[in-house]
């Protein structure tokens, strides 16, 4: 939820975009010069030493410079230059109105969760990470089924056969989760959503666990096995590998300009209808 504690001064700004683009260097550089003239000191791209990173792009954009900056504590907002944007508040044309007044301290501060993800082999750790959107234990490039176990604070839930299974923060429910047929989680719902992928039983459903719970995933029966955590990182895995999910001790801090509604960026980003009926005239 918007945090109501004393707002800190954004004087130190760090400036994200993806590379090698003409029109995010071309916005980087649009505001770079307006917080030049706002008086703000603008850092490079990275630099953990900021007060706020802007991040020019779209939500992958916005992704990456969360996982690179969330062990920094590093507030961050987003100009949208992509498609959707359900994590960019600001729009391009609005950049100077909404990245000004979020200067002048008219904003709202969001925590949102993220989870820990490891990958074991017996007791030995392959990998550690992070994952803001999802975590994915899914089929690698045979693109043959599997079959995994899932288990819930050491109760086993099921066994299961698929492409796989999708844990997504109420951030990542508007992302992978929701092209399959996931919940959207509000942010403000500590939970997060198991959802199969192509299972093949009618009766594998989504469901929805609280976020203080630790979560197993095994691989019981695969030739080709992969973990995703947020479509950035990969690890592949074999049969009796497991991948531990819990929630982070760590929150991704996302500052929203004026007016910032979660319901209304819904209604936007996936079309849903608002009714605004008028009256109708009297006879």
């Amino acid at each position: 939820m918007p945090s109501v504690a004393a707002k800190p001064s954004f004087r130190r700004i760090a400036l994200a975009g993806k590379p090698n683009s003409a029109e995010v260097d071309a916005s980087l550089a649009e505001v770079r010069r307006f917080l030049a003239s706002r008086g703000c000191e603008v850092l490079k791209e990275g630099e953990r030493a900021a007060d706020l990173a802007i991040v020019v792009g779209g939500d992958g954009a916005m992704l990456a410079a969360a996982r690179d900056l969330v062990r920094h504590r590093v507030p961050l907002v987003g100009v949208n230059l992509g498609r959707v944007g359900f994590m960019t508040d600001v729009g391009h044309h609005d950049m100077r109105a909404g990245i000004g007044a979020i200067l002048d301290g008219q904003y709202t501060l969001e925590e949102r969760t993220l989870l820990d993800a490891e990958v074991f082999r017996g007791k030995k750790s392959l990998v550690r990470t992070i994952a803001l959107n999802e975590a994915v234990v899914g089929r690698g490039a045979q693109g043959r089924l599997i079959e995994f176990g899932l288990t819930i604070d050491g109760e086993f839930i099921y066994k299961l056969r698929g492409d796989g299974v999708i844990v997504a923060t109420p951030t990542g429910s508007t992302a992978y989760a929701l092209s399959a047929q996931g919940p959207i989680l509000h942010p403000a719902v500590p939970a997060v959503a198991l959802v199969p992928l192509a299972p093949h039983t009618l009766s594998a459903r989504p469901v929805s666990v609280s976020d203080a719970s630790v979560i197993e995933i095994e691989i019981l029966h695969a030739q080709d096995a992969r973990a995703h955590f947020d479509g950035v990182l990969k690890h592949d895995m074999a049969e009796g590998d497991r991948l531990v999910l819990r929630r982070s001790a760590d929150v991704v801090r996302f500052v929203h300009p004026p007016g910032y509604r979660y319901f209304a960026t819904l209604r936007q980003k996936l079309g849903w209808s608002e009714l605004l009926e008028k009256p109708r005239p009297s006879s």
